[in-house]
């Protein structure tokens, strides 16, 4: 058996030893690419960028050796590289690369790049990857969008033995050992205007006596685990009018600091705006919200009601607005996509919801419904109980792909008030085994014969234009079409449209399509 396994060793090393196929020969400049122009998409400066790829490809019939692949600007380029698993030269420069016949390999690209590096006249930074020399060269160009912003961030300090303390964010002024990773605003930063982005590292608060107002067309991006923090005595007024094209060129739009196509409507990138306990006048008007773990998260507001109008809420991982003991007048909201539901209003309040489409096309399992009403809260093992005093919900629409899209819970103590209206408002409600239908709690909306009862996975579409892509405007068949009660009617809907009479149901008035 040593003897056989002896042979079989003598042969494959006979013939690996009269192979050719190992020997290359030099690039002759017949190389073939994915693509001749990688544009990375647009960055904020000195925020790096995604990684892309480009395939180079060597169609020949021998292996050959690239003398040279490196970017154009040398070691000064903003761009680097990483070729075949290699990021030799700090990405820069590599040299002899190996590709066989008929084979490919992967070229990675990033860019980390500031603005005073691109073109002041296009704000773009380029460069293109060289490979080999001289008559033999071939050129990728590679180009990158630079945004100029306004960068917010917590303060550090060195300490000693290295590294830094980083300035926290007391989010309970009663309390100092409430604090997150973040900083007050103050002095000019309490006013966002459109002449550049915002992007927020930590939470950015606003303190007692203070107001921070955005201006019309400004854009707030923020980093992971980042939001707004309003807190007891402070004030967010979001001041956004009406948009006469795609681009929202008139929205506030809070979302995330990735810029790429990719991260466009992926949830959960940023945290939270939360208005905590005691603060006052917050207002919301033409605002976009998107891709946060919680858009609105509105914390017992006694004294003032929040004010939210044409705003719109998608792709949120958990809630697109939940209130807890809150006060909110809302007027033609949009909420859809959300990993839990679009609008929870838990342990009572007042709120007030006209014209508003609570919809949830969550692509993910999700065991909330659309609308959820709750008396009560739970805390560990404490249970907290408060009054709902009123939750009207009048020409709205509440639908989604559960079910049951709307959810109501109460205390046990029926002395504790829960009171709700439903007026004028479609509602998906399908439920199948009857548990329900005769729930005295349930009851009071099935019937009123004002509201619309989708009963069945199949009656009373909505009929939503695009619902993947938080389209939720509705066409001439859609069953919200004229539903309204005129009496309740907001004049213009949540793209300026004039309303007719009857209304159509939800924040949308109807296409002519």
């Amino acid at each position: 058996m040593r003897i056989y396994f002896s042979l079989i060793i003598i042969i494959l090393t006979t013939l690996t030893s009269c192979r050719k196929d190992f020997d290359t020969v030099p690039s002759t400049g017949n190389l073939q690419f994915s693509k001749t122009t990688v544009y990375l998409d647009t960055v904020f400066t000195g925020i790096a960028s995604s990684t892309y790829m480009l395939k180079v490809y060597n169609r020949s019939d021998k292996d050959i050796s690239i003398p040279s692949i490196a970017l154009g600007k040398g070691a000064s380029s903003k761009y680097r590289l990483m070729v075949d698993g290699r990021s030799d030269n700090n990405g820069k420069l590599f040299t002899n690369v190996e590709l066989l016949a008929k084979d490919s390999m992967f070229v990675f690209i990033e860019q980390t790049a500031d603005i005073i590096d691109a073109n002041p006249t296009d704000l773009l930074y380029t460069d293109e990857i060289l490979f080999d020399s001289g008559a033999y060269q071939q050129k990728v160009n590679l180009v990158t969008l630079i945004q100029d912003a306004i960068f917010l961030y917590p303060d550090r300090t060195p300490i000693s033995g290295g590294g830094y303390s980083y300035e926290n964010l007391q989010l309970d002024d009663t309390d100092p050992e409430s604090k997150i990773y973040g900083f007050e605003l103050s002095g000019g930063e309490l006013h966002f205007t459109k002449d550049k982005p915002y992007v927020i590292y930590g939470y950015a608060g606003v303190k007692s006596g203070d107001v921070l107002t955005i201006d019309p067309g400004a854009r707030v991006h923020f980093h992971d685990q980042s939001g707004i923090f309003v807190k007891n005595g402070g004030s967010i007024q979001v001041n956004g009018t009406i948009s006469t094209t795609e681009s929202l060129e008139n929205e506030v739009i809070f979302e995330g600091d990735r810029l790429e196509p990719s991260f466009s409507e992926t949830p959960g990138q940023w945290g939270i705006i939360y208005l905590a306990e005691g603060s006052t006048n917050n207002a919301f008007n033409h605002a976009t919200i998107k891709n946060a773990t919680v858009g609105i998260f509105v914390d017992n507001q006694d004294a003032t009601t929040v004010q939210i109008k044409n705003t719109q809420i998608y792709n949120a991982s958990n809630y697109g607005i939940i209130a807890r003991k809150g006060k909110i007048n809302g007027e033609n909201i949009v909420i859809n996509k959300c990993g839990q539901s679009s609008l929870a209003c838990i342990l009572g309040g007042s709120y007030d919801f006209t014209h508003c489409t609570f919809a949830n096309y969550w692509s993910g399992s999700r065991q909330s419904p659309a609308v959820y009403l709750d008396n009560t809260y739970k805390q560990g093992d404490a249970l907290f109980v408060s009054p709902l005093v009123q939750a009207n919900f009048t020409n709205c629409i509440i639908y989604g792909l559960g079910n049951i899209e709307l959810g109501l819970k109460r205390d046990s103590d029926t002395s504790i008030a829960f009171n709700y209206n439903i007026n004028h408002c479609l509602i998906k409600f399908y439920d199948p085994s009857g548990q329900l239908n005769t729930n005295p709690l349930y009851t009071p909306f099935l019937n009123d014969n004002s509201n619309l009862i989708a009963t069945n996975i199949n009656s009373r579409d909505p009929k939503f234009k695009n619902s993947v892509k938080n389209n939720l405007r509705i066409g001439l068949t859609s069953a919200a079409k004229a539903k309204g009660d005129p009496a309740f009617i907001i004049a213009q809907d949540a793209d300026g449209k004039t309303r007719t009479s009857p209304p159509d149901l939800g924040a949308y008035e109807h296409l002519n399509e």
